[in-house]
């Protein structure tokens, strides 16, 4: 069984909390520079992909090196988002439900299916 099947949020919190205590780097941990490093993270990860084509990208899956480089990269984004969530004293899973309510009211089911966005609508 895999461990997201497992493992809850809070715990996630937890060793990012310990983690981050046990540096005394909660005086750097403010909102802007977690928010900041939240951001390079995700360039570092969009840079796996960039000048890939669709196919490719869905291809990194089947090798091993890539995707663990990729997963290196998404796990840094997940651990800033975690210490910004413990630093503001957010609910993620509450914020998460809340903001799916609002992105299906957004977004229908039966208006959206098989489009991304709202210029692909038919007129």
């Amino acid at each position: 069984m895999p461990a997201d099947a497992t493992t809850t949020v809070q715990q996630l919190k937890e060793i990012m909390r310990a983690f981050v205590a046990e540096r005394d780097w909660q005086q750097f941990h403010s909102p802007k520079n977690l928010s900041m490093s939240l951001a390079i993270e995700a360039a570092e990860l969009m840079e796996h992909f960039q000048w890939i084509d669709v196919p490719a990208s869905r291809q990194v899956k089947d090798e091993p090196a890539k995707l663990a480089a990729i997963g290196e990269e998404l796990a840094d984004v997940l651990c800033y988002a975690l210490a910004l969530s413990n630093e503001l004293g957010l609910d993620l899973s509450e914020t998460i439900r809340a903001k799916m309510v609002k992105n299906a009211t957004k977004y229908p089911a039966a208006e959206f299916r098989g489009r991304y966005g709202k210029d692909d609508l038919p007129t």
